[in-house]
């Protein structure tokens, strides 16, 4: 009993791989993690950093973030002898219960927004990638490069993207070795007067520079990082193509003065039967349009633009702008050219503004007229013209203007007005104001009113049943001016309207 007890005495103190003995509390700690057995440890605390330590191991090395299924269970007991495992063997089967356990791997990726459009990158670089791609589709000479800078002013780690001139980046730096040329004294004073007394002469055309002078992004670039998984990201090429490539985008266009359809739709580049079926209001090629009034049209635009300007030298032959001469006694449908225009020609140095391929904008810098444009004179009307409603509200149209057949005796087979068919009574109102010149009976009208209108038109209304106005007064557009009646030369109740120009009788519903 006495060496047995010798040995043990001497096992608990020399042997390491045998936890001491204490009556303490348990001190034997069997790991299970996701419910296998890696393994027998000392102390509570070791169990906890082994793990921290094999899942560090685990993912070393990767910018990937992972997640994976942890669960760790430690069994204890209070034993006078037992046996642990070596650290490093109960580590390398942590990491392989771990391995086998990793629920998904999240990506250090980049979120790049334009306007209402997202896309997920793999990296920094083909973001980078991507902008330049916009940008080198304008980029000719190859010194713009888009960098991507922190955005101080927001509150998250956002990056947006600015183009760089490089050719101007490099003309800051020194050359290696070189001395800067300091000036001082006598010689810096004179230089400096003769640059307050001596202005720089005015450039030739030789001296500009020419090509590109500035590019940027015409839309907000907004790069945020992420970690997500790799099935969310989207390849470089599939996102180059959907960020350049021209989208069908819908605008407005404001019709303007002297604008038409055909004008319109060789302004915007846009078959005129395309504008006519994206308007719901155009019912053909033909439909009036007003000034102010909103047309949508389709444009095409890449979802990322680039805004690029270009100095470039040009020869051309110009028109001069048209000159109008007005005159207040004449209606706008009037004019009258008084001077023909004539081209000239004129070299030019211009700053032209783009936005992809579209101007936008064009600054003269320099420009030397060798035969100067005769500009087109024209005089115009000022006064608006007087406009034509239907005399009668309501009715059926019984006959139109032109040739037919006498409906009685003693009527014209030649219709010089229309008629509607209206019960007796029903008012009948000035089709546009002017001058009463006729109102009483007329052989075969019946009882009739003639009016005189400002533009020299005349308008007849006949077979009404009574005159509500006299000789020589004036009156306005929808003024009531008697009522409809079957007197005359007529077949029933209804309203007989004639419109007269220069004389002769039109068709009136050409004029409403």
């Amino acid at each position: 009993m006495k060496l047995a007890a010798g040995i043990l005495f001497v096992a608990a103190l020399f042997l390491p791989s045998y936890s001491k003995w204490e009556e303490t509390g348990d001190n034997m700690f069997t790991i299970y993690l996701n419910g296998e057995n890696v393994g027998v440890v000392g102390e509570e605390a070791q169990a906890e950093e082994l793990l921290q330590a094999a899942r560090r191991e685990l993912v070393s090395g990767s910018d990937e973030l992972v997640f994976m299924d942890v669960d760790m269970n430690l069994e204890s007991a209070a034993v006078l002898w037992g046996k642990v495992d070596d650290a490093r063997e109960i580590k390398a089967r942590m990491r392989t219960v771990l391995a086998a356990n990793i629920k998904e791997t999240m990506q250090r990726s980049y979120v790049i927004k334009v306007n209402d459009y997202m896309a997920n990158l793999a990296s920094r670089e083909e973001v980078e990638e991507l902008l330049q791609a916009a940008v080198d589709q304008y980029n000719t000479q190859d010194k713009y490069q888009v960098e991507l800078i922190h955005e101080d002013s927001r509150e998250f780690d956002v990056l947006t993207a600015v183009i760089t001139d490089t050719s101007k980046e490099e003309a800051k730096e020194p050359a290696v070795g070189s001395i800067p040329e300091i000036k001082g004294g006598v010689e810096a004073a004179f230089n400096e007067a003769l640059t307050d007394v001596e202005p720089a002469g005015e450039k030739d055309f030789g001296d500009y520079e020419l090509g590109l002078v500035n590019m940027s992004f015409a839309e907000e670039v907004e790069i945020v990082e992420a970690y997500l998984d790799v099935t969310q990201l989207t390849p470089l090429a599939q996102v180059i193509e959907e960020v350049i490539k021209e989208q069908e985008v819908n605008a407005v266009y404001e019709v303007v003065a002297g604008d038409t359809l055909s004008e319109i739709s060789i302004k915007v580049n846009i078959p005129m039967d395309q504008i006519v079926a994206m308007n719901d209001a155009l019912e053909n090629e033909n439909t009036t349009i007003r000034v102010g009034q909103e047309l949508i049209i389709t444009i095409p635009e890449p979802e990322l633009s680039v805004d690029r300007q270009e100095a470039r030298y040009y020869d051309e032959i110009y028109d001069a702008e048209v000159q109008y001469v007005d005159r207040d006694d004449w209606y706008t449908t009037q004019t009258r050219t008084i001077q023909e225009p004539h081209a000239g020609y004129r070299r030019v140095v211009a700053i032209i503004s783009y936005r992809n391929d579209k101007e936008t904008g064009r600054e003269i810098l320099k420009e030397e007229l060798v035969m100067a444009a005769v500009p087109k004179i024209v005089e115009r009307g000022t006064i608006v013209p007087p406009t034509y409603v239907k005399p009668i509200s309501g009715g059926r149209l019984s006959s139109g203007f032109g040739r037919r057949n006498a409906p009685k005796k003693g009527a014209s087979s030649y219709h010089k007005g229309v008629d509607w068919a209206v019960s007796t009574g029903t008012a009948v109102v000035a089709s546009c104001g002017g001058t009463v010149v006729k109102a009483g009976w007329s052989s075969g009208y019946g009882y009739c009113v003639y009016i005189n209108h400002p533009d020299g038109r005349q308008t007849r209304y006949a077979h009404l049943s009574k005159v509500l106005v006299s000789v020589g007064q004036n009156v306005s557009q929808g003024q009531r001016i008697a009522l409809s009646g079957n007197t005359g030369v007529s077949t029933g109740p209804h309203l007989h309207f004639e419109m007269l120009i220069n004389g002769t009788q039109v068709n009136p519903l050409n004029y409403f």
